[in-house]
C-alpha cells in the first residue's frame, strides 16, 4: 500500500471502505489479462457492496480468464479532500492502481441523484469528464443500471451505456473491445461498431432537436446506427450466471447477507413501478437451482442471513418449496431466512414460521396508498383485508414491530385517501392488541411517506409531479393526524423528491446544469447532510432551464419523450391505456390472472413469460 494512503487511512472515518484486502476479493496478474475493467460504484462503498448486481456481474466478468474487474467506490468527503491534498487519484481497491491505468471504466446508474458523484469520481481519477474530452480507447467510460432506461441528463459525460440485464451484452461488448484494443482502433471506429450490439447506446450518433415551446422535437441516429434501443434480458434465467462467491465487506455495510435472485420481472402491474415495467416479462429460477446457490453462498461467506431477492419473492410458484427445503439447513447453522420483498396477499402461516424459526423479525409491507380507491388507481391490487391478516398472522406468532411503506402525491390523490394511512396504521395497532400473546413487550408501527416520482417507461410517465410545496403541505397534513400511540411517523424531504423528478424525465439539456452543480460543489445529493436545494436552484437559473418544467408538468399524449429512441419492450399503447384506466380509478389484473398484452414477449425469441 502508498505510503501516503496509509497516513490518510489513519485520519478518515471508516478506513476500512479504502483499503481492500476482503475475503473473497480477486487479485490477477495485470499482465497475464487483455482487459482491465474498474467497477464504479458512485455512492459509498456501505451502499455499493449491499448491492447484487455489482456482486453478479463483479464473479462474471472475473469468471473470464482475459478480464480483471476491481472495484471502486465514491470516497466519503473527509478521504476525498485528503486524496485532493495528497495528489492521490481515485484507485481501485483490488490493487490500488488508478483508474487511468484501466481500459474501461464501468458505472452503475441505480439512482439520478448519483449523477454528481460520476462526475466528481472521474475528475478524482484525473480523467476529462465530458465524453468529447476523452479521445482514446482507452478509458473507455460505460454505463448501466435503472437509469440508462432516460440516460440523457447524463448522455454528454457517458461514451456508452449497456440498456437491460447485463450479463450477456457485457461480455459482447468487452470482445469487441479486446479485438479493437488487439486491433488497434480508434474510439470513434470501437463505439460504431459497438451501436450495433443490441441494448447498446452510443449517444454521441443520435442528434436531438428541440421545439421551441421546450419539448423534444426529434431524435435522429446518424451513420446508420438503429433509430430505436431495445433492452437485453436474459431470456433462460435458470440457466443464467450466477455467482458463488461474494466479496465479504470488511466493515459494516447496508445489507450484510448472502442475496439469492428467485425471479425477474413481476406479475403485478403496479402503475407507479418502473422496475415492475422495465424487468418484463417475468421469468422464475427453478427452486433446485436456488437452494443450490442460497447454500454455497452461505457456507462460501459465513453470512447469518439468507435474502430471497426479487421485486415480489413470494410470488415464486415454489417459494413453500424452496423455503421448507433450507429450513434445516438455516436452523442447523442458525442463519435467518428472509423475504424483504414479501406481499400480505401472499403471506401465510406456514411462510411466516419459516422465516421467523431462527429469530423473531418484524414484518416490512407496502401499502403505497391508504385508501382501496387510490390504491385501484396505481393497480397495487392489495385489500385493507389482505393487510390486516397478514398483520394478524405476524402479531399472533409474536412479532411487536412492523414497517409500513406509503407514498405522497400519487395522481388523483385527495386529503380524503391521504387520511387513510394513519387510519391504517391504527388498525395495525389494534390488530396487534387483539391478537398478540404477549402484550407486555409493546409495539412499534413505523410508517414511511415519500414522494412520488414519475418515471419512464411507467403508465405514469405522463403524469405531472406534486410541488414541493404541495409536497410540505401533504406531509404537515399528515403529521398533523398521526398522533397514535406506538407509532413512529417519518416522510421524505420534498426537495430531493423534486430534484429526483427532474433528472428522472430530463432530457440532454439538463447534462450544462449537472456539470455546474458538480462544479459549485454538489455531490452525495441523495443524502441529507450534503444535499443543497438552493445550490441546485441557482444553477437551474443560470444554466437558463426551469426544473419545475420537467418535473411539474403534464405530458400530452404526443410529445416526443427524451427516452423516445429507448424500448424496454412494454408498448406506449399499452403505457398510455393503463394511465387512463388509473385516471379513472380502474384496476388491472395481474399477469396470472390475465395477459395484459403489454408487448414485453416480443423480446423473447419463442420464450414465454413465467407469470
Amino acid at each position: 500500500m502508498d505510503e501516503r494512503l496509509k497516513a490518510i487511512l489513519a485520519r478518515v472515518k471508516k478506513p476500512a471502505r479504502y483499503a481492500g484486502g476482503e475475503y473473497g476479493a480477486v487479485k490477477k496478474d495485470p499482465a497475464s489479462v487483455d482487459l482491465r475493467i474498474a467497477f464504479c460504484f458512485p455512492d459509498s462503498y456501505e451502499i455499493g457492496m449491499s448491492h447484487l448486481g455489482l456482486k453478479l456481474l463483479y464473479a462474471l466478468w472475473n469468471a473470464q480468464d482475459y478480464i480483471w474487474c476491481e472495484r471502486s467506490f465514491a470516497p466519503w468527503p473527509d478521504m476525498e479532500a485528503e486524496m485532493r491534498g495528497a495528489g492521490i487519484p481515485l484507485y481501485a481497491l483490488e490493487s490500488g492502481d488508478p483508474l487511468s491505468d484501466f481500459d474501461i471504466i464501468g458505472f452503475t446508474l441505480q439512482y439520478e441523484l448519483c449523477y454528481t458523484n460520476v462526475l466528481n469520481m472521474l475528475d478524482l481519477a484525473g480523467l476529462p469528464v465530458y465524453a468529447k474530452d476523452r479521445h482514446e480507447l482507452k478509458n473507455l467510460v460505460v454505463a448501466g443500471g435503472p437509469c440508462v432506461c432516460n440516460a440523457e441528463p447524463i448522455a454528454d459525460f457517458i461514451d456508452l451505456f449497456m440498456f437491460g440485464e447485463g450479463e450477456e451484452v457485457s461480455l459482447e461488448l468487452f470482445e469487441l473491445y479486446r479485438r479493437a484494443k488487439a486491433e488497434g482502433w480508434t474510439k470513434k471506429a470501437f463505439l460504431r461498431r459497438a451501436a450495433d450490439i443490441p441494448g447498446i447506446y452510443v449517444p454521441c450518433f443520435y442528434d436531438v432537436t428541440y421545439r421551441d415551446d421546450g419539448a423534444v422535437a426529434a431524435i435522429t441516429p446518424q451513420d446508420g446506427v438503429p433509430a430505436v434501443i431495445t433492452k437485453r434480458i436474459v431470456e433462460d434465467f435458470d440457466r443464467a450466471f450466477i455467482p458463488e462467491y461474494f466479496v465479504v465487506p470488511s466493515t459494516e455495510v447496508v445489507h450484510d447477507r448472502v442475496m439469492v435472485e428467485v425471479m425477474r420481472g413481476c406479475i403485478r402491474g403496479c402503475r407507479f413501478c418502473q422496475a415492475g415495467y422495465t424487468w418484463r416479462p417475468v421469468r422464475s429460477r427453478r427452486a433446485e437451482t436456488i437452494i443450490e446457490n442460497a447454500k454455497t453462498l452461505a457456507l462460501q461467506t459465513g453470512y447469518e442471513e439468507i435474502s430471497l431477492i426479487s421485486l415480489s419473492s413470494s410470488d415464486h410458484r415454489e417459494i413453500d418449496r424452496i423455503c421448507d427445503e433450507l429450513s434445516d439447513f438455516c436452523r442447523e447453522r442458525k442463519i435467518s431466512l428472509a423475504l424483504p420483498s414479501q406481499r400480505a396477499d401472499s403471506f401465510t402461516p406456514e411462510l411466516y414460521e419459516k422465516l421467523r424459526m431462527v429469530r423473531q423479525t418484524g414484518l416490512t409491507f407496502a401499502p403505497e396508498a391508504g385508501s382501496a380507491r387510490l390504491r385501484d388507481v396505481i393497480n397495487k391490487n392489495l385489500a385493507e383485508e389482505d393487510l390486516m391478516n397478514a398483520c394478524k398472522i405476524a402479531f399472533s406468532g409474536g412479532a411487536d414491530s412492523v414497517k409500513l411503506y406509503f407514498m405522497a402525491g400519487l395522481p388523483t390523490e385527495t386529503d380524503e385517501d391521504l387520511l387513510g394511512i394513519p387510519d391504517l396504521a391504527r388498525k395495525v395497532t389494534w390488530n396487534w392488541r387483539q391478537n398478540s400473546p404477549n402484550r407486555a413487550r409493546g409495539l412499534k408501527v413505523s410508517v414511511s411517506v415519500a414522494g412520488f416520482v414519475p418515471k419512464p417507461h411507467t403508465p405514469f410517465q405522463w403524469a405531472a409531479q406534486t410541488t414541493r410545496e404541495e409536497f410540505q403541505r401533504k406531509y404537515m397534513f399528515l403529521k398533523d393526524n398521526f398522533r397514535i400511540k406506538n407509532v413512529t411517523y417519518n416522510w421524505h424531504e420534498p426537495a430531493v423528491s423534486f430534484l429526483e423528478g427532474v433528472f428522472a424525465r430530463g432530457d440532454r439539456r439538463l447534462g450544462k446544469a449537472l456539470h455546474e452543480a458538480w462544479k459549485r460543489g454538489c455531490k452525495f445529493d441523495a443524502w441529507g447532510d450534503f444535499f443543497n436545494l438552493d445550490t441546485w436552484l441557482e444553477v437551474f437559473r443560470d444554466t437558463g432551464l426551469d426544473p419545475a418544467w420537467y418535473a411539474n408538468r403534464e405530458r400530452p399524449a404526443d410529445e416526443v419523450l427524451p427516452w423516445s429512441h429507448m424500448s424496454c419492450g412494454v408498448t406506449q399503447a399499452h403505457l398510455w391505456r393503463e394511465y387512463q384506466k388509473a385516471l379513472a380509478g380502474e384496476p388491472s389484473p395481474d399477469c396470472r390472472a390475465q395477459c395484459t398484452g403489454c408487448g414485453a414477449l416480443c423480446l423473447m425469441k419463442g420464450g414465454k413469460c413465467d407469470a
